[in-house]
C-alpha cells in the first residue's frame, strides 16, 4: 500500500513529507486511459496534492487545479485529510514530443496558465464556510517547481517539492511514483538550510529510487542527510472517489423534473459518468421513476 509519512529535522528546523504513490498514480492512470506525457503529468499533481494536504490541518478537502493552455487544458487532484486522493485532466489523450533529454515533456504539455489551490473545511460539522483559494501563475508547467512556487508566495513557506512517475509500456504502466517535500521553517539554522539544499540537489531521481524499491521513509532520509529526522505521523494514501450511485441519483433529480421526464421518454434510463475516477452509473426506468416521484435514494 502507498504511504506518506511526515517527519521533522533537527527539532522543528524543517518539515519533511515524503510519499511512495505508485499504486495510486496507476489506479489514476487506469481509469482515465491517460497518454504518457498525460500520466505523468496527472501523477506528478496528485502526489504533489497528498504532500500538500499533509501539511494542512485546517481543512477538510484540499484542490489543486492546472488551469493552462497546453494540449492537457487542465488538471484537478483532491486530497482529504485521510489521505484519499483522486484526479482528472480534461484531455487525457494529450501528447507530445519527448524533450530533448528523452524524458516526458510535462512543461510541454501543461504551458503557461495558473496555478491553484483550494481549502474547504467545517464539513464534518454541517458547515460550508467560504472556501480558502490561493493562486499563483504557473512558473515551470513541472508541476513540482510549481508547488514550490506557491508555497513560497502564497504560504510564505520555503519549499522544495520533487514529484516523479515513471512508466513503462505494459500494464501496470506506473512502475513507480512518488514525491518529497521539504519546508524549511522561520529561524532555521543557516547551516541545517545549507545541507539540506545540498542533499537535495544532488538527489538522484526519486522514480529510480522508488524502483529499487525506496519506501517513504528511506525517501525522507535521502532529503536530510545527516541530519536528525524524527517521523511524527505516517498515513496511507488511496485513490479513492466518494462518487456513489446515490450521488448520481441526487445529481439528476437536481436538474429538474422536465429533464428527468425527458431521460425517461427519450432514452428509458439515463447514465452519468464521475469525471475524477470515470466510474459509470446506469439508471434504470424505475430509477427514474422513483426520482420523478420523489425518492432520489
Amino acid at each position: 500500500m502507498d504511504k506518506l509519512i511526515h517527519g521533522i529535522v533537527e527539532g522543528g528546523a524543517a518539515r519533511v513529507y515524503a510519499a511512495v504513490t505508485t499504486e495510486t498514480v496507476n489506479e489514476a492512470v487506469r481509469r482515465h486511459g491517460t497518454s504518457p506525457t498525460t500520466s505523468a503529468a496527472l501523477g506528478r499533481t496528485i502526489t504533489g496534492a497528498a504532500l500538500l494536504g499533509a501539511s494542512f490541518k485546517d481543512f477538510d478537502r484540499l484542490t489543486v487545479k492546472v488551469e493552462c493552455d497546453g494540449p492537457v487544458e487542465g488538471i484537478t487532484a483532491e486530497a482529504t485529510v485521510e489521505g484519499f486522493v483522486r484526479g482528472y485532466v480534461k484531455n487525457p489523450n494529450a501528447e507530445v514530443p519527448a524533450a530533448a533529454n528523452g524524458k516526458f515533456d510535462v512543461r510541454g504539455i501543461v504551458g503557461k496558465g495558473t496555478f491553484y489551490v483550494i481549502r474547504e473545511s467545517g464539513f464534518d460539522i454541517g458547515l460550508r464556510p467560504d472556501p480558502y483559494v490561493g493562486s499563483v501563475p504557473i512558473i515551470s508547467g513541472e508541476i513540482g517547481e510549481d508547488f514550490a512556487y506557491y508555497l513560497a508566495k502564497s504560504e510564505q513557506i520555503p519549499s522544495a517539492v520533487l514529484l516523479g512517475v515513471l512508466l513503462q509500456n505494459t500494464e501496470p504502466f506506473v512502475t513507480a511514483a512518488g514525491g518529497l517535500m521539504v519546508q524549511m521553517m522561520p529561524g532555521a539554522n543557516e547551516h541545517v538550510v545549507t545541507m539540506i539544499e545540498d542533499t537535495v540537489s544532488r538527489a538522484p531521481h526519486l522514480t529510480s529510487l522508488i524502483n529499487g524499491g525506496a519506501d517513504a521513509n528511506d525517501l525522507a532520509k535521502m532529503a536530510v542527510g545527516e541530519l536528525d529526522f524524527e517521523i511524527l505521523e505516517e498515513r496511507a494514501v488511496v485513490f479513492k472517489c466518494n462518487c456513489s450511485l446515490e450521488r448520481a441519483k441526487t445529481m439528476i433529480a437536481a436538474l429538474g423534473r422536465e429533464e428527468v421526464e425527458s431521460m425517461l421518454a427519450e432514452n428509458n434510463g439515463a447514465v452519468m459518468t464521475c469525471g475524477f475516477c470515470n466510474e459509470i452509473y446506469q439508471l434504470n426506468a424505475d430509477a427514474l421513476e422513483a426520482i420523478l416521484a420523489g425518492d432520489t435514494v
